[in-house]
């Protein structure tokens, strides 16, 4: 049986998570019954508002933060780019959009965030963007991308074009490491190597900027702290996964 150690950071990753790999989780042993769970919790959370991702487990991902209570005056410390690595969507959702291209590392969000590990959601009802077809580059999903204004972007104090503005120049800000993006077959790698790969790729991104996080040992995202004018910065309170090896099938 799978054991997870909850934590409000955990939970709130997981949450946003689930979605994306709920389907390959069940194939990998995790039982019938967390699928249920899974697919029931997100009949009412991120799953009905299109969100992507991983649920991670405890032996991957840790953290000691909470949600703040939502408030158009919430404020953050800085944001957490969230790349998604694609191919574990993908086995899922064959049919997806974006899976046509075979992309890489994909956006799931950028995220507002405390350096004592909290962070805001839900923060007001402003209105998302009038156009959102101008954002789908980044968001071929119109699900996800509504739901990434009304649970994080609300809370970055920008308008939503402002704040989706930002968040493709965030995510084209990082180059894939060509031998993630070139992989024809399933590999594993330690997390520090696959960092590396990252900063290699990124001179201007320091390793202490990067975290990476896993489900099942699998790859699933590749994190990047930023300061408000999206500057790399050294995280806090972001831990990274702690298998010793992570899985990664080819995009």
């Amino acid at each position: 049986m799978l054991k997870v150690r909850a934590g409000p950071l955990l939970w709130k990753r997981a949450a946003e998570s689930a979605g994306w790999y709920a389907a390959r989780m069940e194939k990998r042993a995790v039982g019938f019954l967390f699928g249920l769970v899974v697919v029931l919790g997100l009949v009412s959370g991120c799953r009905s508002s299109g969100t992507s991702g991983a649920a991670r487990d405890a032996s991957s991902v840790a953290g000691s933060g909470q949600a703040q209570a939502g408030g158009a005056q919430a404020g953050f410390d800085f944001y957490l780019l969230n790349l998604s690595w694609s191919p574990e969507f993908c086995y899922s959702h064959p049919g997806a959009a974006e899976c046509a291209a075979h992309p890489a590392f994909v956006l799931h969000g950028l995220w507002p965030q405390n350096n004592d590990g909290t962070y805001p959601e839900n923060c007001s009802n402003a209105p998302g963007p009038t156009d959102a077809t101008q954002y789908k580059d980044i968001y071929p999903d119109a699900g996800l991308l509504a739901h990434e204004w009304q649970t994080h972007g609300t809370c970055s104090g920008l308008s939503a074009d402002g704040f989706f503005t930002d968040a493709r120049v965030a995510f084209k800000s990082v180059a894939t490491p060509p031998a993630l993006s070139g992989l024809t077959a399933q590999t594993s790698m330690a997390p520090e190597d696959v960092l590396d790969l990252f900063t290699a790729s990124n001179p201007g991104i320091a390793r202490s900027s990067l975290a990476l996080s896993c489900g099942n040992n699998y790859l699933t995202a590749v994190e990047v702290c930023l300061d408000k004018s999206l500057h790399p910065i050294a995280c806090p309170a972001v831990r990274s996964c702690r298998a010793r090896v992570v899985r990664i099938p080819p995009p």
